[in-house]
């Protein structure tokens, strides 16, 4: 009897720890909470909220629940939950009584019933968006590419199955090396859509001959027409790198200040720039340039990194970043990283991710 028993348990867990298990289980309910608490709040009048009026409340949760539902299942939740809170009716009929019980059993059989259809629901659009994740890993590169002098490294998480963050490395026509970092304002669905399209246009006007500035005017152009009248922003960050001479030209485009620390221990930040992609098409840029020598690491990093949270809603931070950074020393770019994302890891626990995180790292050697 055990033996079955466990075998069913080890189905059901796949074999997780109990502690693990009510990680994820706290980590899934904070997050679920966040989501319909602004659901409940942009539903509630603003006096009632002012309030924190119970009834109200427990009204503007329920109706945030139930209209994420078609019409039709509306109507069986609102059945189901009849008949669990109904458990028995006693009424007169024609001189005599009649009671109906065992409305529990049709309740939960109702519930049951609404589980199914949600859940094939979402086995269906997860299956949609492992394809799409599919294809968008086609779209960046699985390998940095080989490059003398020049060690690098990057990875990616998306909070989602697909993200809005974008990573690329590739040589123009010039010779010179372009690394891309951007970040699309958004998650899911609608901001993985806007990175593909700016994957398209960066990788076909990059062939053309041209500045740094003049590539990212026209791929801000580009964004504007694409960006909902500024609604669908994109912050960047793109940088041309000499790999015979270290020289790196930059364009920050409203993205995190890239953290370059000097192999002798000093670190700056690339802020050069302009306003994020798509929301001024006439917008100039400017660019800003340093040189880099060997030992000197420059990271990349989209906000899903600095913004990452634990349990308590703590931002992980440049202040936690920063000294990861200094502590690399020699490593090689690949190690390096790997020791930034545990850092995250660590600082984050069980906790939920809720923003993609991207980040590119490069070394001169």
């Amino acid at each position: 009897m055990l033996r079955p028993l466990r075998n069913f348990w080890q189905r059901v867990s796949e074999g997780i720890a109990i502690q693990q298990l009510w990680a994820q289980l706290s980590a899934d309910a904070r997050a679920s909470y966040r989501f319909y608490a602004g659901e409940m709040n942009r539903g509630l009048p603003e006096k009632a909220y002012a309030r924190k009026s119970f009834p109200h409340i427990v009204r503007g949760l329920f109706w945030a629940m139930a209209l994420k539902l078609s019409p039709a299942r509306r109507a069986v939740l609102v059945i189901a939950l009849v008949l669990l809170f109904v458990p028995s009716l006693h009424f007169g009929w024609r001189g005599g009584e009649i009671d109906l019980e065992g409305f529990h059993f049709w309740g939960g059989a109702a519930l049951l019933l609404l589980l199914a259809l949600e859940l094939a629901d979402r086995v269906t659009m997860k299956r949609d968006l492992e394809i799409a994740r599919e294809i968008q890993s086609w779209l960046m590169p699985s390998a940095a590419p080989t490059v003398p002098g020049v060690d690098m490294a990057f990875a990616t998480r998306p909070a989602n199955t697909v993200a809005g963050d974008y990573y690329d490395a590739f040589f123009r026509p010039s010779g010179r090396l372009l690394v891309a970092v951007a970040d699309v304002a958004g998650k899911s669905i609608p901001a993985a859509l806007l990175t593909a399209t700016l994957q398209a246009s960066l990788r076909t006007l990059a062939a053309m001959p041209g500045s740094l500035v003049e590539l990212v005017s026209q791929v801000n152009r580009y964004a504007c027409e694409q960006s909902l009248h500024g609604q669908r922003f994109t912050t960047a960050f793109l940088a041309e790198l000499e790999p015979a001479t270290g020289a790196l030209t930059y364009v920050n485009a409203g993205h995190n200040w890239p953290v370059l620390r000097r192999a002798a221990g000093s670190v700056e930040r690339l802020e050069a720039g302009g306003l994020p992609l798509g929301i001024n098409g006439a917008l100039p840029y400017q660019s800003g340039s340093t040189t880099l020598a060997p030992g000197d690491l420059l990271l990349i990093f989209t906000d899903g990194l600095v913004d990452a949270e634990d349990a308590a809603a703590h931002d992980y931070g440049e202040e936690r970043l920063l000294p990861v950074v200094d502590s690399i020393g020699t490593a090689a770019a690949a190690e390096a990283l790997k020791r930034v994302m545990a850092s995250v890891d660590a600082f984050v626990g069980a906790t939920r991710q809720h923003d993609d995180i991207t980040c590119l790292l490069l070394r001169m050697q």
